[in-house]
């Protein structure tokens, strides 16, 4: 029988073993098989991870493992070991990032089929699967941060994937930069939080048992900002959310991979696991909270108008990112109210039946790109409900999961959020209550551009007459069934996983007392009832975002038209997204351009020109003494002579 230390190595090592198996014996051996050790790798960390899950969900809640295999390094009094925790946390980000990327493994053999780098996509997708279970099983934060580090490369090198593309290595070295600015912030929030433990401890339980030791000079503050800063690159928030657009330069299985398991869900899970942290400081929280409210807003502005259909998916994936940090940021602990594992629970939830709705919406449009010959412009395509009805109606399961549509997977975990800001609106007072409630009218506006953008993003593409364009020839057809076998089954998670996780309260109890207990009892408040009023206005808003979208994309399309000439400035604002690019160009690109071409100047004609200027000097001297060394013994000797006649002359004059 299996035992849990054994579960938890098994986990991150099959997807490792599939990466090294493909790139030395696959890629030389049978290129066009080596799908076969990443579906293979994933499906059994898939396997593992949900044993996992059992042994945890069944144990008794009151312990949790902690494995330890070896010491991996020692530096002065840091003792970093290679440890891995089990607890509702983990187990549950666990199997979402395995089952999720083993369906992107099994649709990817499809998609892929004809690449050239056939090897290289399969191996660099199980190391990206198996650094996103490190850092999800790590147990203290140097651990966390080296798989952190090793999302990042994974993701620089599927974005760039096809980096033959000028377009493609540019968005990768965008994200490769811009989520580094993040990971800085991380990584001087771990020496903060180093630095003040009294004895120089990593792991998360020494951390979180000193919390409250780290309010001295509001080091508990700077140190859940810097984390939060780390949070913010990685997860794609403002002002770092610039690279996620670009990244869908890379093929769309790594889209789906990156936006639905992998890379932006580990921002909001470092927050989650630290919340033990965060709870202890109510002013980082609503920064936390007013950061998330503020992306969520303007992803959602930006969406309404883009015509890239995986662009719209990208910046709603910002926006429901932004959507799990607001409900991180309300999980306030005051004496009569404590929203800490509401906020987890609700912020864990909606990443949760997220990963299986935005999962499907990337795969779909990937089909769709599939089938139209790389054409995902809206503009150059309509009515293909009619030629692709299996993308169709799992696409239709995706969109109205994310709209937010009564019942499905994202209305219940959307409903979750806002009754997380719902309740530290009323539990907080003086401006904090003011911010917060402003935060919570916010995801309600949010809420109705979500339904809204989504349900255009499926009428321009789903409905109308039929429009093709010429790349995708005369017969457009359906993907073949090994990339809508991961569609079908994506679509029953998107419909279903929310109504049997939600009104059950399996997932809050699951993360509660199984973790959060663990900690701090004193995070754990009254259980929260259904909010019934607040779950009937959001519907009532989805439904209306929901019918404004077939109302001018499906009966009076020509009304566009009209509305964004009404409205110019705020369309074009909406368009170019808010010219936020343009605006990082001129503020911080050129500059810095400018620096390090006076750098370069520097560099070259004044510190090379004095290294050069030293090191011709050997030969300058030697110049005058080259005419002395002429080869002639008797030379030699007179001038040893003359020498030793000039020493015992100073000798003499003494």
């Amino acid at each position: 029988m299996l035992e849990l230390a054994s579960v938890l190595w098994l986990i991150p090592l099959c997807p490792l073993v599939a990466s090294a198996l493909i790139a030395t014996v696959m890629r030389s051996s049978f290129p066009r098989l080596s799908h076969w050790p990443c579906v293979a790798g994933a499906g059994a960390a898939c396997f593992f991870a949900v044993v996992a899950f059992v042994m945890v969900a069944t144990g008794d809640g009151t312990t949790r493992f902690v494995g330890t295999s070896a010491t991996w390094f020692r530096a002065g009094d840091v003792d970093v070991h290679f440890s891995l925790r089990a607890d509702g946390l983990t187990v549950v980000m666990l199997v979402m990032v395995t089952f999720i990327g083993t369906l992107i493994a099994i649709y990817s053999a499809g998609y892929m089929q004809d690449d050239p780098g056939y090897p290289r996509f399969f191996a660099a997708v199980s190391l990206f699967l198996f650094f996103m279970i490190g850092l999800v099983l790590a147990n203290n934060l140097i651990l966390l941060y080296a798989c952190w580090e090793g999302v990042g490369l994974c993701s620089y090198l599927l974005i760039g994937f096809w980096f033959a593309k000028p377009s493609a290595a540019a968005a990768a070295r965008k994200a490769f930069l811009v989520t580094r600015l993040g990971d800085i912030g991380l990584f001087i929030g771990i020496l903060i939080l180093w630095l003040y433990h009294p004895a120089h401890s990593l792991e998360y339980d020494a951390i979180f048992a000193n919390a409250r030791n780290y309010h001295n000079d509001d080091v508990l503050f700077w140190a859940c900002i810097c984390l939060f800063i780390g949070a913010v690159g990685k997860s794609a928030q403002f002002p770092l959310h610039v690279w996620l657009p670009d990244a869908m330069e890379g093929p769309s299985p790594v889209s789906a991979l990156i936006h639905a398991a992998t890379m932006v869900t580990a921002g909001v899970y470092l927050v989650a696991r630290t919340m033990p942290l965060f709870a202890m400081e109510p002013a980082a929280q609503i920064v936390v909270a007013i950061l998330g409210g503020f992306t969520a807003l303007l992803a959602a502005a930006i969406a309404v108008t883009q015509t890239d259909l995986k662009r719209v998916l990208a910046y709603s994936t910002m926006s429901q990112l932004g959507y799990m940090f607001l409900a991180l940021g309300s999980g306030i602990v005051t004496e009569h109210h404590k929203l800490a594992a509401l906020a987890v629970t609700a912020a864990i939830f909606h990443l949760f039946t997220h990963a299986f709705f935005k999962a499907l919406l990337f795969l779909a449009a990937g089909s769709v790109m599939h089938s139209m010959g790389n054409v995902i412009d809206m503009r150059f395509f309509s009515g293909l409900r009619r030629v692709m009805p299996v993308t169709h109606w799992t696409f239709l399961c995706g969109a109205a999961a994310l709209a937010g549509f009564p019942l499905l997977s994202g209305f219940w975990s959307k409903d979750e959020v806002l009754a997380t800001t719902y309740e530290a609106w009323h539990a907080s007072s003086g401006a904090s209550a003011r911010i917060y409630g402003l935060l919570f009218f916010m995801a309600l506006f949010t809420a109705g551009l979500t339904a809204f953008y989504t349900a255009r993003a499926y009428f321009m593409t789903f409905h109308g007459e039929e429009k093709f364009p010429h790349e995708a020839g005369h017969h457009p057809h359906e993907s073949p069934p090994i990339m809508l076998w991961p569609l079908r089954i994506l679509a029953v998670g998107a419909v279903g996983v929310g109504i049997v996780l939600g009104p059950t309260h399996l997932f809050g109890g699951l993360l509660e007392h199984r973790w959060i207990h663990q900690f701090d009892p004193r995070l754990l408040g009254e259980p929260h009832g259904m909010h019934w009023l607040l779950m009937l206005i959001s519907s009532a808003i989805a439904l209306a975002g929901i019918g404004l979208a077939y109302v001018l994309y499906v009966q009076q399309p020509a009304l566009v038209e009209r509305l964004a000439k009404s409205a110019s400035v705020l369309y074009e604002l909406s368009r170019n997204r808010f010219y936020f690019d343009e605006l990082y160009e001129l503020v911080i690109v050129k500059p810095m351009g400018i620096v390090a071409h006076v750098c370069r100047i520097v560099d070259v004609y004044l510190l090379d020109g004095l290294v050069d200027l030293f090191g011709q000097l050997p030969a300058f001297l030697g110049y005058w003494v080259r005419p002395v060394q002429n080869g002639l013994v008797q030379f030699y000797a007179l001038l040893m002579a003359l020498g030793l006649a000039g020493f015992l002359l100073s000798a003499l004059l003494r």
